[in-house]
């Protein structure tokens, strides 16, 4: 695995910025549009003002009517106006999410740390192809505030029992950061000891990526504009959540497709088993025999619902994809969702000809197809829950941090 260390991060604090379960959101790329205004309206300080930032009119520079600038301003102001609050030492971050899936209370935890980059391929393992699109966005933003808002989230065989034993450790005393967030997943937050051992444990390790992809390809391209100009620096690190698969249970859900143009196909009327609804096909899907459930609309405006086998070796969304997508459908005529029923209501509606119903897989799964050389199609996989966007901030020390603040408060 490649270096990792502690790291100075900026928290909340809460005694000026109001209380953590209004400041915090999820990653930037699971937002829908109305959940971005009640974020954005929740707290002038919510994180979501900066990692889907929006220009302020109250700015005196006329590059803050860029959203990118203006986030930058406007992270250099919570930070002198003391909102942010940097931690006097360097140090690990332990982080448990508590949830229930499946009828069953469960829990993932892990630990928040520093990590050193390195091209793609070697100890950091990328599983899903990246888009250009939002690279460049993520790009934009990172110049402008110098600031990882949000760790990405790796995975490891393990098990690695001085890990283990180190946050169950951490987790028995009471959180100094806690919050419970709209799908009822209780996110908590320790400090660590930056002089903990934890270099030597994870020595060994590979990273599996398991969101993050966009902003691990940010990050490189980030580090290689900097040490071009600027020699190596601390912009060489990306703050990271490392949880060990081995010891702890992560859910691995899909993401659904949708078809928004063409004709819908299925692998065969031969393998198509009629299902009376949604849940039926939920209930019905399976990644071990690649089982799959289509919705379509009839021409009386019916849902129809559907199932379908198709062959080779799981996961199912990659056998899809080279079966019978990647067949029919350019990559612009297919959207994603992780919620059924969106794709569902996206039938009803007719904003989609057919969805592709796809069951959860694993990360041995997945870390199988990186072993073969490949990769999977993008947003092929929804690891949940996801580590908090806010929890905790890493600057990566840009000069332009130390530029006095311009822009007041988002409204």
């Amino acid at each position: 695995m490649p270096r990792i260390g502690p790291f100075s991060g900026l928290t909340y604090d809460v005694a000026a910025a109001g209380p953590l379960d209004r400041l915090t959101a999820p990653p930037y790329d699971v937002i829908s549009e109305p959940y971005r205004d009640r974020y954005r309206s929740g707290s002038p300080y919510n994180i979501v003002h900066l990692d889907l930032a929006q220009a302020h009119p109250g700015s005196t520079r006329e590059q803050a009517a860029d959203p990118y600038e203006a986030a930058g301003e406007r992270l250099r102001a919570w930070i002198a106006e003391g909102i942010f609050v940097r931690s006097p030492e360097p140090m690990y971050f332990a982080y448990e999410m508590r949830f229930s899936l499946g009828g069953r209370r469960r829990r993932i935890r892990g630990l928040l740390c520093a990590m050193d980059l390195e091209p793609w391929g070697g100890d950091v393992v990328p599983h899903e192809q990246t888009m250009p699109g939002p690279v460049e966005d993520r790009l934009r933003l990172l110049r402008a505030t110098g600031t990882h808002l949000s760790p990405i989230y790796g995975i490891i065989s393990g098990p690695n029992e001085p890990l283990a034993r180190l946050l169950d450790e951490v987790a028995g005393t009471p959180p100094p950061f806690a919050i419970l967030d709209e799908e009822g997943v209780e996110h908590r937050m320790w400090p660590v000891a930056g002089t903990v051992d934890v270099p030597t444990w994870l020595a060994e390790e590979r990273l599996l990526i398991a969101d993050g992809h966009h902003r691990y390809t940010t990050a490189l391209r980030f580090r290689l504009d900097l040490d071009a100009d600027t020699g190596p620096g601390p912009w060489d690190q990306i703050l990271t959540l490392v949880v060990d698969a081995g010891v702890q249970d992560v859910p691995v859900l899909p993401y659904h497709r949708l078809l928004v143009a063409g004709t819908a196909a299925s692998d065969g009327p031969r393998d198509e088993e009629a299902a009376p609804d949604l849940m039926s096909v939920l209930a019905s899907v399976d990644d071990d025999t690649l089982r799959y459930g289509m919705a379509t609309r009839s021409e009386d405006g019916r849902l129809r619902f559907a199932l379908h086998r198709l062959t080779g070796e799981p996961p199912t969304v990659a056998a899809l994809h080279h079966q019978v997508l990647d067949r029919i459908a350019p990559e612009d005529a297919i959207r994603f969702t992780h919620d059924a029923e969106d794709a569902a209501a996206a039938i009803r509606s007719g904003a989609a000809v057919a969805a592709y119903l796809l069951p959860p897989t694993s990360p041995d799964r997945i870390r199988a197809v990186v072993e073969r050389g490949e990769r999977l199609p993008r947003k092929s996989t929804f690891f949940w829950p996801k580590p908090r966007t806010g929890m905790v901030l890493m600057s990566v020390g840009r000069p332009a941090l130390t530029r006095p603040p311009r822009v007041p408060p988002a409204s």
